[in-house]
């Protein structure tokens, strides 16, 4: 019998929002597996590891949408680790979505909210040996107000949104220093494409590249 994946990989769980799930920039739908960043980790990565994706477009760290009831990232949080435990490292990606406007969130106020993640792992997750999964904490792309298309956005982020994005990433660095976990900051290698918003198509390569680094240093 062939085994599809190799029962000894290391399994590494991608959590996160549109920019995880592969929406495109200039449109809606999902770039193709071999694209998307999250796909691309597991070519770079090999047979030794099994990369599973759980990106959704609009979650948020952990706040309620009033237009749409199912984009709590938190409220699906521990489910998620439940079902695909046991787990070696969890990457987890959010933010932006907490920088629209009918939010008003301040950056240390989403970064705070990433502790609660943190604690989740530690609680309800767990390797094949019984500890807790290793956390890497990504802090998200920047907003791009200069995009063509990011006009059409207006309704639901601003010059504010935009302002907050570009210093998300010390704020989020400070809570995984004070956690002890490993952080990357995506906006180092990958930007927006058209809509200002979403990853351009050729930033899930470089974008995979720098995960893929710090998942081998981790595993």
């Amino acid at each position: 019998m062939t085994l599809i994946v190799d029962p000894a990989a290391f399994t590494v769980l991608c959590y996160g929002d549109s920019n995880t799930f592969g929406q495109p920039s200039d449109g809606r739908g999902r770039l193709p597996a071999d694209v998307r960043w999250t796909g691309r980790l597991q070519q770079l990565l090999g047979a030794g590891y099994a990369v599973i994706e759980e990106g959704l477009g609009g979650r948020t760290t952990d706040l309620n949408d009033p237009d749409r009831d199912d984009r709590n990232g938190r409220t699906y949080f521990r489910p998620c680790l439940r079902s695909h435990s046991p787990l070696d490292l969890v990457v987890i990606m959010l933010g932006n979505n907490d920088l629209k406007t009918k939010f008003g969130r301040e950056t240390n106020a989403i970064a705070g909210a990433l502790e609660g993640y943190i604690d989740d792992v530690e609680r309800t997750a767990w390797t094949r040996t019984g500890e807790a999964p290793a956390v890497l904490l990504v802090s998200p792309i920047h907003l791009d107000a200069d995009q063509p298309a990011f006009a059409e956005q207006s309704s639901e982020y601003d010059a504010d949104s935009v302002r907050k994005s570009h210093e998300l990433g010390a704020a989020i660095r400070l809570v995984a220093d004070k956690r002890k976990t490993v952080f990357v900051d995506a906006a180092t290698v990958a930007f927006p494409g058209v809509d200002g918003i979403h990853l351009s198509h050729d930033s899930h390569e470089p974008l995979s590249q720098l995960i893929a680094r710090e998942i081998r240093s981790i595993l």
